[in-house]
């Protein structure tokens, strides 16, 4: 426990400092997407990492948070932060009703059930016109207040977020190392042997399915409230592959891998603007190549090499010795 106390204040330090080293203001908002997308992979991780159940319909979770913060707070007046507590609720009470019929799936049948609930929210998020704007996009979201302090630069929205994330870092964290995670491990490694132990699978199941979805919209309802303006093509089956992708690459079962593949996966596009559309290739590419010399991610994969460099040096020495 020691341990994951000292890992996690070396994160929060790093998180908190890192605005000093990227003080372009372009750089920060690229940071803030970081951050989103960091809540999103952990989201994500718990359940296919943890849990061993695929989804490719998360992207649906973080649009309905963004559209319940942007509709309510926009076209009914009502308190920002309120209304992101109400569509954590909703979208985590949705996940769990649902959760019990998916989750009876396993494997690619998961994989299509959740990916026709991901198109299905797409599509009222595109037809819903007289609530959504439909394709035109929801504009006028008002940034997030708190007293006088309005979050209404980078700076502050970058603050804002990375709290967030803190935040569900901590309670991540915690629940791998709880009771609760062990049980995760055991039914991602074993279902059925962790049903001849007392674990309730289905029930654990469709409780980290519903958690993983409540994350989920919170980072939707930042989204909504850093960009102030929200439209479907944010939220498509594209956006679930990237998330797919990040927990892969930055290592399955890890929260701190999760934030590692969201970093590398924001920050790549910024690098790849010249490949125009086929940066997708690369990502394929990568994805392949990750998953063939470094199949447990970023997070025990840079170790591993580094170990290996280490190796290849000692033995160097030791030849001209």
């Amino acid at each position: 426990m020691k341990r994951e106390l000292l890992k996690y204040s070396i994160f929060a330090v790093c998180v908190l400092l890192a605005p000093l080293a990227f003080l372009d203001s372009y750089l920060l908002n690229v940071l803030v997407f970081v951050g989103i997308h960091t809540m999103l992979a952990v989201a994500l991780n718990l359940l296919l990492g943890y849990a061993g159940q695929i989804s490719l319909g998360h992207a649906a979770f973080f649009g309905l948070g963004a559209y319940l913060s942007g509709v309510l707070t926009t076209t009914y007046g009502w308190n920002p932060w309120f209304t992101m507590l109400v569509a954590a609720i909703v979208v985590g009470g949705l996940a769990f009703m649902i959760g019990f019929p998916i989750l009876k799936l396993k494997g690619h049948y998961l994989a299509m059930a959740t990916l026709g609930l991901g198109i299905i929210i797409f599509i009222v998020f595109n037809e819903w016109v007289e609530v959504t704007s439909g394709p035109s996009g929801f504009s006028g979201i008002p940034n997030l207040q708190l007293g006088q302090l309005i979050f209404d630069s980078d700076l502050k929205n970058y603050y804002l977020v990375w709290c967030f994330v803190l935040g569900c870092v901590l309670l991540s964290v915690n629940l791998a190392n709880s009771r609760i995670g062990r049980a995760l491990r055991a039914i991602h490694d074993a279902e059925v042997a962790a049903r001849v132990v007392g674990v309730n699978a289905r029930l654990l199941k469709v409780q980290i399915f519903a958690l993983s979805a409540m994350i989920s919209a919170i980072a939707g309802s930042l989204y909504a409230h850093v960009m102030t303006f929200i439209a479907p093509p944010s939220f498509g089956f594209n956006i679930s592959v990237e998330l797919l992708t990040m927990v892969v690459i930055g290592g399955l079962g890890s929260i701190y891998g999760s934030f590692l593949g969201a970093l590398l996966l924001t920050l790549l596009p910024e690098f790849l603007r010249f490949m125009h559309d086929y940066d997708i290739v690369f990502y394929g590419g990568l994805l392949m190549v990750m998953t063939i010399f470094m199949p447990g991610g970023l997070v025990q994969g840079i170790p591993d090499l580094f170990r290996k460099l280490v190796g290849l040096r000692k033995g160097k020495g030791d030849s001209h010795a």
